[in-house]
């Protein structure tokens, strides 16, 4: 009985033997042709090691250098420091937009060495920036900033003939008053506030400014333009009945023509009589 259990236990053994080594003659063609896997190709780029205000220089404590697939470097990517920060004694870059930190540093976004950083380079393609008149009232109490979308509104006329209307949507706000920083999130009352727009809505403006009292009107973020809105006059926020119909006056009959009646005098002797004749 021992015997044939030795037996057994050593059958076994060649079978697990022989089958593990068949396995393996078959698998190992198969993964000697797979084709190798392919590493992308890693270039350096530069990246914001912390937030870069607008106008904000570039300076070397600001931006660092990481690894990132070529194939994937956006255009206009600093690929080394040497050509982003200065030489000594030069002037540095500055930033023409907000940069977060993270963020790949593009050629659009930086300035030349010692260019003067104004609202222009903020401007887009072929914009125009425009300053209106606004107040604590006509500017959502001071809490619109660089960076927000406002629409708008003109108020013109006098009394019951008072009337206001959307001239201008989704306009964008490049600053208040005499700040473009577009980090800023704490209210404040401008007397003026700075508009992108285009050439032809900025003459719109102009005569807007000179026909009545212009109010901005605070959008929510990414939210789509309205379809035109109509005028809304005084007389429709009062509701006021409509006056009422003039009464037609009672129809006046013809007076009867007057008959021509011709009369005479007829005298006989000493009497004189009038006598009509019909």
């Amino acid at each position: 009985m021992g015997l044939r259990s030795l037996m057994v236990a050593v059958a076994g053994v060649a079978i697990a033997s022989g089958s593990a080594y068949a396995t393996r003659e078959y698998l190992m063609p198969a993964a000697a042709t797979a084709a190798p896997e392919t590493k992308p190709q890693l270039a350096s780029v530069v990246i914001a090691s912390a937030d870069i205000g607008y106008g904000q220089p570039i300076l070397p404590q600001s931006v660092t250098t990481i690894a990132w697939p070529r194939e994937a470097l956006p255009p206009g990517a600093y690929v080394d420091l040497a050509s982003l920060l200065p030489a000594s004694g030069q002037q540095p870059r500055r930033a023409t937009h907000e940069i977060a930190k993270g963020d790949i540093l593009l050629a659009s976004k930086v300035s030349n060495f010692g260019e003067k950083v104004t609202i222009v380079q903020a401007l887009g393609p072929n914009l125009r920036a425009v300053a209106i008149s606004v107040s604590a009232e006509t500017a959502v109490g001071g809490f619109v900033t660089p960076g927000d979308n406002v629409d708008i509104v003109l108020t013109q006329g006098g009394d019951k003939n008072m009337r206001a209307i959307t001239i201008l949507q989704n306009i964008r706000i490049l600053g208040v008053d005499q700040d473009a920083d577009m980090k800023r999130d704490q209210p404040e009352v401008a007397r003026t506030v700075t508009v992108e727009v285009t050439a032809e809505q900025g003459q719109v403006l102009a005569l807007a400014q000179n026909a009545g009292k212009l109010s901005l009107s605070l959008r929510t973020l990414n939210g789509a333009r309205d379809s035109e809105l109509p005028a809304v006059n005084l007389s429709d926020i009062l509701q006021e009945p409509p006056p009422p119909a003039p009464v037609a006056a009672a129809p006046v009959a013809a007076p009867e023509p007057v008959k021509a009646v011709t009369r005479i005098k007829v005298r006989r002797a000493n009497e004189v009589e009038i006598v009509s004749l019909d």
